[in-house]
């Protein structure tokens, strides 16, 4: 960063190069801080002139997901639960979810068989509502909760009143309004995955392409949709006294459906992307907890989609146990895997809108 702000022929590509010219120093908040803007696009490795074979080896992607993964471990809840991201991977994740897929599936063969009468696509017949309510319901709650103390943790350190003066706080409260209403739009957009702009990432060399951005956008969206369902079939349940099962044409199952064939054109593309991508463009060591939590939302929205394809079928019961274990495994490993990238970005984004509306307090030249 020291090189980068000597040199700031990047500063227009995206938020961490203006962000960054706000600083003399940086400190560990500020890496951290840096880092999680950093939206890994690839660009200002290649408009570079500082980057390998050049002495100085400038890698500006590489450092920043060095420091992300850091980032996820000294924030994380319980901390002792930070070395988890050390051990996030593809392995792990296929095996956590091919475990307890068996061992819901070895549940229904002892209770009522693998193969049985079509139950006309009622899952309660099979796992009873209040099991299902209770495990992942407490699976949810400590994902939650989790995932937001290290949030918090990260805010206080970066949070923007530790960079003002005395009595800024009236300042930053003027422009929070704004500054979040930016943010919100920076995240749901994902502007910065434009490469500073609008052409797109690096992936496999210096070209230009759309395609992760797009593939992120399937499978952000994707993942909100079945989110959106879940929620919607829980107020039908509680609210409305309607349980499922509910009809292909209902609410929840519309957006579970749109929402899985997201998840499943988006990981897949994203796989494909990470698969390709050059080395130089992240850091190595990262690829496998990234193919790991890709792994477990393909699997989960194609056992979602199978499900709900054969759901009036004698097999609904061992479909339902597998796809509620490659849920369950994707739920555990939220907090401890690369999901928590969005949450610490979404952090970093707000930051970075409404510091850029506050005065530097660096007044150098015509500042």
């Amino acid at each position: 960063m020291g090189i980068c702000n000597a040199c700031r022929y990047c500063e227009g590509f995206c938020a961490v190069f203006p962000a960054m010219t706000r600083r003399l120093e940086f400190g560990q908040a500020d890496a951290h801080y840096l880092a999680n803007l950093c939206h890994n696009c690839g660009a200002c490795l290649h408009a570079c002139q500082y980057a390998p074979p050049h002495e100085f080896a400038v890698n500006v992607p590489q450092a920043m997901a060095r420091v992300r993964v850091k980032t996820y471990q000294d924030y994380a809840w319980p901390r002792a639960l930070g070395a988890l991201y050390r051990r996030a991977g593809l392995t792990v994740a296929l095996a956590l979810a091919g475990s307890l897929a068996l061992f819901l599936t070895l549940g229904v063969a002892a209770t009522g068989g693998l193969v049985h009468a079509p139950l006309a696509g009622n899952f309660y017949a099979v796992f009873p509502h209040n099991f299902l309510v209770a495990v992942f319901g407490a699976v949810f709650v400590f994902v939650v909760v989790a995932l937001a103390i290290g949030v918090r943790r990260f805010w206080r350190e970066v949070s923007p009143t530790r960079d003002q003066p005395p009595g800024a706080r009236q300042s930053i409260a003027a422009v929070r309004t704004a500054a979040t209403a930016e943010a919100t739009g920076d995240v749901l957009q994902l502007k910065y995955l434009d490469g500073g702009h609008g052409e797109g990432c690096n992936d496999e060399d210096d070209r230009f392409s759309l395609w992760r951005r797009r593939f992120h956008h399937f499978t952000f969206y994707g993942f909100l949709l079945c989110f959106a369902s879940t929620s919607v079939a829980t107020l039908y349940h509680y609210l409305g006294g309607w349980p499922a099962p509910y009809p292909v044409t209902s609410l929840p199952v519309v957006l579970g459906t749109v929402g899985g064939i997201g998840l499943v054109i988006g990981p897949a593309g994203l796989l494909w992307v990470n698969l390709k991508r050059d080395p130089a463009h992240g850091d190595p060591a990262q690829r496998p907890m990234d193919r790991g939590f890709i792994a477990l939302l393909l699997l989960t929205s194609i056992t979602g989609l199978a499900l709900l394809a054969w759901r009036n079928t004698s097999l609904m019961g061992l479909l339902l146990a597998v796809h509620l274990g490659v849920v369950m495994a994707l739920f555990l490993t939220l907090p401890y895997g690369k999901f928590a990238h969005g949450i610490y970005r979404s952090a970093a984004l707000l930051k970075y809108a409404i510091e850029k509306r506050l005065p530097s307090r660096l007044q150098l030249g015509a500042e």
